[in-house]
């Protein structure tokens, strides 16, 4: 119980700041691990393809660890962490970015002809690319500015990181093609958060729906 009170607690500004240095510096690591890797020539026979494939899995992973944050506050009342969803989106769009750079640069050269020729071969490309175009606004929007301007707005904008992940876990799942179980774990993973999400916007309709009938039954008396 003591450990769940602690937990509860929202640490200072001291801590918070301690944390977000800590996470950012864990986000750098598979960076970091790259350029090490390529400057000690350990890229694999095929470079191009093995930091393609890195940032594509690191742009995901994070994107689902942003999106596990508000199930965490649902399920056991911790709201402090959620102060670190802003660093971790825009994390997930750096990867994200390097991700589609390196298609398009490194692999295809921007020789555009041949970039929408493997469009019409592997679709897949064409739902990772879609879920990058929507993860751009949200980028874009990512600060206390274009909360305040957007308001309600900016809240209908950033739900669209929930069709993002459904996107990037297709595109992962259409591209290994044979063996699924790691796309498959992570669809399992976006379907468990995406579910406690759906289960308690239920609940809530469902008790404001309860809420109304009640007063309507109390004003009719």
């Amino acid at each position: 119980m003591q450990i769940k009170q602690l937990l509860r607690r929202t640490p200072n500004k001291k801590q918070i700041g301690r944390i977000k240095f800590v996470l950012f510096v864990l986000c750098l690591v598979p960076f970091m691990r790259l350029i090490w890797l390529g400057i000690n020539d350990g890229l694999s026979a095929n470079p191009i393809e093995f930091v393609e494939r890195s940032t594509g899995f690191w742009a995901l992973f994070i994107l689902l660890l942003t999106l596990s944050l508000s199930p965490i506050r649902l399920l056991f009342g911790y709201v402090w962490p959620l102060q670190f969803r802003r660093m971790l989106g825009l994390m997930m769009f750096f990867y994200a970015s390097l991700h589609i750079t390196i298609y398009l640069w490194l692999d295809y050269g921007f020789d555009w002809n041949d970039i929408v020729k493997d469009i019409i071969k592997h679709p897949y490309v064409l739902v990772g690319a879609l879920a990058y175009l929507l993860t751009v606004p949200l980028a874009l929007t990512s600060n206390q500015y274009m909360m305040q301007k957007l308001r309600e707005r900016w809240k209908q904008l950033h739900l669209t990181v929930y069709l993002i992940a459904i996107l990037g876990v297709v595109h992962f799942w259409w591209l290994v093609k044979k063996d699924i179980r790691e796309p498959l774990f992570y669809a399992v993973v976006l379907g468990l958060l995406l579910g406690v999400r759906l289960f308690y916007k239920l609940r809530q309709i469902k008790l404001k729906s309860e809420k109304i009938r009640k007063m309507k039954l109390f004003l009719s008396v």
